[in-house]
C-alpha cells in the first residue's frame, strides 16, 4: 500500500512522510549506490531496515552491517551517516523512522513504574546517550511492523490503535539498552538549571522574531559568550541552531494541520523573519524543501 501512495523526488533516501497526533512515520527509498548520506532527526527516532542493506556509521560505534529485522534507535540531534552498498533501480533500500514525540514519551514514562519494571531488565548497564543497535528483540520488531501498517492504512481508529501500539513500544524500548535516549532527553535534564529554564523559555516563545542568544544570555544571567559556550556544551549545538531545530519542527506541525497555508505563511507562524532563511534552514535539517515536505505527507 505504500508503494502506491509514496511519490518519487530524489534516488537517494527519497521520503514519504505519515502523519499522526504525536507520532511521524518517514520511510526512505535509496534506488542507486550512494556513500556518506547524512541524517539527523530532532526527535527521538527508531528506524528499522526493510529491504536490501546498510553501513551504519554512528557515533561511538564501530560500523556495522545493517539488515532487514533489525533497529536501531537514535537519539534526539544525533547523526547517522549511511552507505548503500546494495542499493539499485529494481531493489531498492528501503528503511523506516518513527518519530516519537518527547511528550508522549514523558507521559507514558510518568505512568511506568520504571525503578522497578526497567531495573530488573538491566540492572548492570549504566546510562548513556548513544545509539543501540537492537539485533535480536522480535516484540519491538513486531510492533513496528504493526504501527507502520496501521499508519499506511489510515482507517477510521488509526490515532486509537497508534495510541495503543506507541505506549507499548515506548515501554519495549524502556526495557532494552535504548533506554538510554528515552531518559536521558535534554529537556528532562536540565529542568532545574540555567539552561533548563532557558530551554523551557525557547519552547513557550518560539514564534517570537525578537527570540536572540543576547536576550537568552540574561534569562540564564550570564556574558552573551559564556552562555553561548556554555549552551553548547550542554547540548551539543549552539542557541541559534536550536532554537531553528524546534522552528523546524513546529513548521512541520503546521504544514501537517494547515493543508491550504502558503509556505510564506508557514515561515512567519513559525518566528521565522524571511521565508528564503526559512526554506534553508528547513533544507539544512530535514534534507528536503518545505514544498516537498507538504508534498511527502500522506494522511
Amino acid at each position: 500500500m505504500h508503494h502506491d501512495q509514496r511519490k518519487l523526488t530524489t534516488l537517494v533516501e527519497n521520503k514519504t512522510t505519515y502523519a499522526a497526533e504525536y507520532a511521524e512515520l518517514n520511510i526512505y527509498e535509496t534506488h542507486k549506490v550512494a556513500e556518506q548520506v547524512s541524517l539527523t532527526f530532532s526527535f527521538p527516532v527508531i528506524a528499522s531496515m526493510l529491504t536490501g542493506k546498510k553501513i551504519m556509521h554512528l557515533e561511538g560505534m564501530q560500523p556495522f552491517d545493517f539488515f532487514p529485522g533489525e533497529s536501531v534507535v537514535m537519539p534526539t540531534d544525533k547523526e547517522m551517516i549511511i552507505d548503500f552498498p546494495l542499493a539499485t533501480d529494481s531493489s531498492p533500500t528501503q528503511c523506516l523512522a518513527l518519530g516519537i514525540d518527547a511528550s508522549k514519551i514523558d507521559e507514558v514514562v510518568g505512568k511506568f513504574n520504571h525503578q522497578v519494571a526497567i531495573e530488573q531488565e538491566n540492572n548492570n548497564w549504566n546510562l548513556k546517550e548513544t545509539a543501540s543497535h537492537l539485533i535480536n528483540n522480535s516484540a519491538v520488531n513486531h510492533l513496528v511492523e504493526r504501527i507502520s501498517y496501521t499508519f499506511v492504512r489510515n482507517n477510521k481508529s488509526k490515532d486509537v490503535l497508534l495510541d495503543l501500539m506507541i505506549q507499548e513500544l515506548i515501554v519495549r524500548l524502556l526495557q532494552t539498552k535504548a533506554k538510554s535516549m528515552l531518559l536521558n532527553d535534554p529537556h528532562q535534564i536540565f529542568t532545574d538549571t540555567r539552561i533548563g529554564t532557558v530551554i523551557k523559555f525557547i519552547k513557550e516563545n518560539l514564534t517570537n522574531k525578537d527570540l536572540s542568544v543576547e536576550t537568552l544570555a540574561k534569562k540564564a544571567y550570564m556574558s552573551t559568550s559564556h552562555f553561548h559556550k556554555q549552551f553548547k556544551n550542554t547540548l551539543g549545538i549552539s542557541p541559534i541552531d536550536y532554537i531553528n531545530s524546534e522552528k523546524i519542527k513546529f513548521s512541520k506541525k503546521l504544514i501537517k494541520e494547515l493543508k491550504n497555508a502558503k509556505i510564506s505563511e508557514i515561515a512567519h507562524k513559525s518566528g521565522f523573519n524571511n521565508t528564503s532563511y526559512f526554506n534553508r534552514q528547513f533544507k539544512k535539517m530535514e534534507m528536503m524543501t518545505p514544498q516537498q515536505f507538504k508534498k511527502s505527507i500522506t494522511k
